[in-house]
């Protein structure tokens, strides 16, 4: 299966009858799955639709789905309320009578809310139907133009995930292979400490400074990080391998990546594998923020 990205964007146009409209969906990431869609007057009926179908083809992130409708040789209607502007102008003949002022003009009559009403054209049920359902086929096009760009974007997600794979496993190898990392050079270095406190004080025991370093020594040793590690770069090559919607078990598997790396860095006391162990911790870092963009 191929590898998904959770950004896109997709347009699609239809007609039907006098009516012509534009699907719009754009897709964002997001922690699980959700669709957000706007219809105008009349399509509230797609709704389900749309939610249906993106639900079987996406997983993960938020969708904005917006549906533009227009309708050809649709003048509205204007027609003037009888009874309202009788009742206005008996008013104002009244209001007339007790005080100075002048005619109301027509314009201001006009202006009076419910004189005049704006009556919109009046549809047929069957252009109505024949336009819905042409729209709900524009979704589908649209949406399956969204599920393409998101697997192109996928794809190129996962060489660059394959490629901060491994670079990890080129870390880990020059980590593995520092001199610095073997129990021998931990110990002579910190023999070489005790040596320096025996010379500048009588009051240390040689015997006890020299079973804490070699506890000490046994504890710096990072084989178990390092085969750890190995075992996610496994892990993640066979994720990116079989595809899918992996976004969140990769996730899982940088914060795996992170505490093992972290852990390097605590063990080192040697400048050569701190510095592979930062530089690690970095393009693991890279590794997570890309996986945050994957189904």
């Amino acid at each position: 299966m191929a590898l998904s990205s959770m950004t896109g964007f997709a347009r699609s146009h239809g007609a039907s009858g006098p009516y012509t409209f534009e699907w719009e969906l754009k897709s964002v990431n997001a922690k699980g799955f959700d669709l957000r869609v706007r219809l105008p007057q009349g399509f509230d009926e797609l709704e389900a639709h749309a939610k249906k179908r993106a639900g079987e083809l996406l997983s993960r992130g938020t969708v904005y789905a917006n549906l533009n409708v227009k309708r050809a040789n649709a003048a509205a209607s204007v027609r003037v309320n009888e009874d309202v502007l009788n009742a206005v102008l008996k008013a104002a003949s009244i209001i007339a009578g007790k005080v100075d002022a002048v005619a109301p003009s027509v314009d201001g009559l006009l202006a009076i809310k419910g004189v005049v009403e704006v009556a919109e054209p009046e549809g047929d049920e069957e252009e109505d139907k024949a336009a819905r359902a042409a729209a709900a086929e524009a979704f589908d096009k649209a949406l399956a133009d969204l599920v393409e760009m998101r697997k192109r974007e996928g794809t190129s997600l996962g060489q660059i995930l394959t490629q901060r794979v491994d670079e990890v496993e080129q870390l880990a190898k020059k980590a593995e292979a520092a001199p610095g990392r073997k129990p021998e050079a931990i110990k002579a270095r910190l023999a070489e400490q005790i040596a320096t406190l025996l010379d500048t004080s009588d009051r240390f025991d040689p015997d006890r400074l020299m079973q804490e370093a070699i506890l000490i020594a046994t504890r710096a040793d990072i084989r178990e990080e390092l085969d750890r590690i190995a075992s996610h770069i496994a892990q993640a090559r066979e994720l990116i391998g079989k595809g899918g919607p992996i976004g969140r078990k990769l996730d899982f598997l940088a914060q795996e990546f992170h505490r093992e790396v972290n852990t390097c860095c605590s063990k080192s006391n040697d400048i050569e594998l701190t510095n592979t162990g930062l530089a690690m911790k970095n393009v693991v870092e890279q590794f997570r923020e890309q996986v945050q963009n994957l189904e």
